[in-house]
């Protein structure tokens, strides 16, 4: 897959400087029917990204990447809160759960494979750290969800996706349930990078970080419980990770 034209530079005004190295990249969707490109330049919003892809594939450049976008927001990942230092953020045009949220369109997820072929050499870059913002702030956010091909995407390169055939027998987990299966879903998540307390109890917090792992990594179903199949893809992926 290969975009049509290099990015088009539309700086914003909405950064400051970073306190990290960059070693992550967020995905994103805007989340808005129209006027994202505006709102990402408006010093008035007080959000950003580095760079914002359109339907078609349009690429925009909008903060260079030495310097810290605002798009995170209270974040965190692997232990790391400050999300925009250490990150580049991509913002993908689309409406969202609030507006239809319609599929990512072919020329887009081109557009981006492109982009990330040369942020990720420039940065050296893991793999592993190909992420979305329900990823690091999943109490908060959706996106990109689950109509993003994260699996796509990793075949071209970009992000973890779990090997099969899975192997195994997990109990059934859902909000409420308390104990020792609990806590070790929880450190799970928790070593493959989510911020959530392993406390045995699967409360609000923990089906939020289990939605979000669905979103990304097993988005036929999306409902924060902790089914055989969901429990068997994290193993998996913590597998992969550890070896990544």
């Amino acid at each position: 897959m290969t975009a049509r034209r290099r990015p088009l530079s539309r700086p914003s005004p909405n950064f400051d400087e970073r306190r990290l190295p960059v070693d992550m990249v967020v995905l994103h969707y805007t989340g808005m029917t129209h006027g994202a490109l505006e709102r990402l330049r408006d010093p008035a919003a007080k959000v950003s990204a580095h760079y914002l892809i359109d339907e078609d594939g349009t690429t925009y450049a909008l903060v260079p990447e030495g310097k810290r976008a605002w798009h995170a927001g209270v974040a965190s990942w692997q232990g790391e809160s400050d999300i925009n230092s250490c990150s580049i953020g991509i913002e993908l045009a689309n409406p969202g759960h609030d507006h239809g949220y319609p599929a990512f369109s072919s020329a887009q997820m081109a557009a981006l494979v492109t982009l990330l072929r040369a942020v990720v050499k420039r940065h050296d870059i893991s793999t592993a750290r190909v992420l979305g913002h329900s990823d690091v702030a999943p109490g908060r956010k959706q996106d990109p969800g689950e109509r993003f091909d994260w699996q796509a995407l990793a075949q071209a390169g970009f992000g973890l996706w779990p090997d099969f055939p899975i192997n195994g027998d997990w109990p059934m987990l859902a909000r409420g349930d308390q104990g020792e299966a609990v806590a070790e879903l929880q450190d799970h998540l928790a070593a493959l990078g989510y911020a959530l307390a392993v406390d045995g109890v699967y409360g609000p917090e923990t089906v939020a970080v289990v939605a979000a792992f669905q979103r990304h990594w097993r988005p036929a179903r999306v409902d924060g419980i902790a089914d055989t199949e969901t429990q068997g893809r994290l193993t998996r992926l913590l597998s992969q990770f550890l070896d990544a």
